[in-house]
């Protein structure tokens, strides 16, 4: 029995608020928001500093350094295209909740993030592309088993590969969402893990209506298979899809409090 995994998304570099406490080091903002994902039921934590600029140098370490201080070492996903910080961020990282995610590798440019992660006994989301979006399942298949191959050859156990399916976005792309989920279904099948940005399938949508686009298609993955995702712990409808997925897929004991706990 395995609960689903949460990866609270909203520490984030795009949000000009978190931007400004990154460049700033301002504490309080990026705090607020840890607590708030914590409080509603995330296990990891992804702080996205985003590419490399001046001005981020150390940033990484800071917020690994200033979260897992605040928070009884709460297990974070390194999240940015400057690998001089996630290798920085790895050396002061507390393992004791859990193992540091490397976010992410791809079958293309970004196979070294794969390197990385064996380098420093790290877990990684491997990204089943090369370059933009597969044509078909069989191309993903066909990056998984490659990112596979050479994490595995690099000394690393095929459950520290989390493999992405690569969500993408509903709004343009319809006819692709079925593949996604059978994909899903495919790496249950295989006994990989699992893990992606959620909220992708539904940007581009009236905000209203992502909330409930973003609930079904989380329970739909988890259903097929999915073990984790990155997510916003802190919108309801999606956390409590989470949350009842879980029951129905005999992750969690049920109680008639379970939306609570």
């Amino acid at each position: 029995m395995a609960k689903f995994i949460m990866i609270g998304e909203n520490i984030h570099c795009i949000a000009p608020s978190i931007k400004k406490a990154m460049d700033e080091r301002d504490e309080k903002p990026i705090l607020e928001r840890a607590e708030k994902q914590l409080k509603a039921g995330a296990t990891y934590l992804d702080f996205n500093i985003g590419p490399k600029r001046k001005g981020s140098e150390g940033l990484m370490s800071w917020g690994i350094q200033l979260l897992q201080s605040h928070f009884d070492n709460v297990p974070i996903a390194l999240d940015t295209a400057d690998i001089d910080e996630i290798e920085s961020g790895i050396k002061v990282y507390n393992r004791s909740k859990g193992k540091p995610i490397v976010n992410s590798a791809d079958a293309g440019e970004r196979r070294k993030y794969i390197d990385v992660a064996a380098a420093n006994e790290a877990i990684v989301i491997a990204l089943c592309s090369k370059e933009g979006v597969p044509k078909d399942i069989e191309e993903r298949q066909a990056c998984c088993m490659e990112m596979l191959e050479h994490g595995m050859n690099l000394g690393m156990d095929a459950s520290d590969l989390w493999f992405d399916p690569l969500f993408i976005v509903i709004k343009g792309m319809q006819d692709k969402q079925k593949e996604v989920l059978d994909f899903i279904r495919w790496l249950s099948e295989q006994g990989f893990n699992s893990s992606g940005g959620l909220s992708n399938v539904s940007n581009g949508m009236p905000k209203a209506v992502r909330p409930q686009v973003n609930s079904i298609m989380i329970a739909m993955a988890i259903g097929a298979g999915l073990t984790s995702a990155i997510v916003n712990p802190c919108e309801t409808q999606l956390n409590h899809s989470i949350r009842t997925a879980d029951i129905i897929m005999d992750n969690n004991l049920f109680a008639d409090s379970f939306l609570e706990v």
